[in-house]
């Protein structure tokens, strides 16, 4: 049997595992449009709401990326509890094949979900606001949200392996993930020396959203007209417009960014790698 699983061939099991989830997520409309509706309207909501605290549309902008490629990698892991359900887990465990092939599959399945919506919400953000990032400062923006979006996914996989029923991943994407997304200064600024701050700078999702403000950057809100306002404060509004952003100088350096994020997802494949190694009861149920 080790033999076998030696000789099997890993390329088209991670491809066929990706590739299901990609089919089964596309054909599950209901699905599509929850994921990429939600975090749209959270961002039209927050970006409105609390455009009076200097806070505009272009500042939730990197925050809501993540969150829609959070919430779309973490769900995207729920297929685990499914498949384990419906039989098709066992199938997959006890076929010729190592089982990273079988993580990496189901992790760049779950990933390639997340980073299709986000970047349908990158083109979207860039029609409506006016990116100003030039290519290379996107084409990077945008290796860095497959990063991210790996790192979500894994960790995803690594909570979703040990359950049995979606109610539970549920109850933990609302005590954990959800906070976790509101403390990666995607919504608190991280600055300051309360015990929030230190928090926020432990989040390891701190830097993927420190990344993308670093690389995307936006007209002010005044070129925009996102405000409709007299010609004086039109002007006032033009030379304060970098104010209403965090200044770049206050965010983590761009290579701490990247260091953490990159030690991020090989800590969370480890992780997933690791626990999907160990055998269960669940496995053969």
């Amino acid at each position: 049997m080790s033999n076998a699983a030696a000789a099997s061939p890993s390329l088209p099991v991670i491809m066929t595992l990706a590739h299901r989830e990609l089919v089964r997520f596309f054909r599950q409309r209901n699905r599509v449009f929850g994921a990429l509706g939600q975090p749209i309207i959270f961002w039209l909501l927050f970006s409105e709401g609390l455009r009076g605290n200097q806070l505009d549309y272009a500042h939730f902008f990197p925050g809501t990326l993540v969150m829609i490629l959070l919430f779309t990698a973490i769900f995207a892991t729920i297929t685990i509890i499914e498949d384990r359900n419906e039989g098709f887990l066992q199938s997959v465990l006890v076929a010729p094949a190592p089982r990273w092939a079988m993580v990496l599959g189901k992790v760049f399945g779950g990933a390639a979900i997340a980073m299709i919506q986000g970047l349908l919400f990158l083109v979207l953000g860039a029609l409506t606001l006016g990116l100003d990032s030039n290519l290379a400062e996107t084409a990077l923006a945008v290796v860095l949200m497959a990063l991210i979006s790996v790192a979500l996914t894994a960790l995803g996989f690594t909570i979703a392996w040990r359950m049995e029923s979606t109610h539970g991943f549920h109850a933990i994407m609302s005590v954990f993930l959800l906070p976790m997304w509101l403390l990666s200064g995607a919504f608190f600024p991280g600055g300051g020396s309360g015990w929030l701050a230190w928090v926020i700078r432990l989040n390891p999702l701190t830097y993927g959203v420190a990344g993308l403000r670093h690389y995307l950057v936006f007209a002010p809100a005044a070129v925009r007209g996102d405000e409709p306002r007299s010609s004086l404060e039109a002007v006032n509004a033009a030379v304060d417009a970098t104010a209403t952003l965090p200044p770049v100088d206050a965010l983590p350096l761009l290579a701490l960014c990247w260091g953490v994020t990159i030690a991020f997802a090989l800590l969370m494949l480890a992780a997933a790698w690791r626990i999907a190694a160990t055998r269960t009861t669940g496995d053969m149920k």
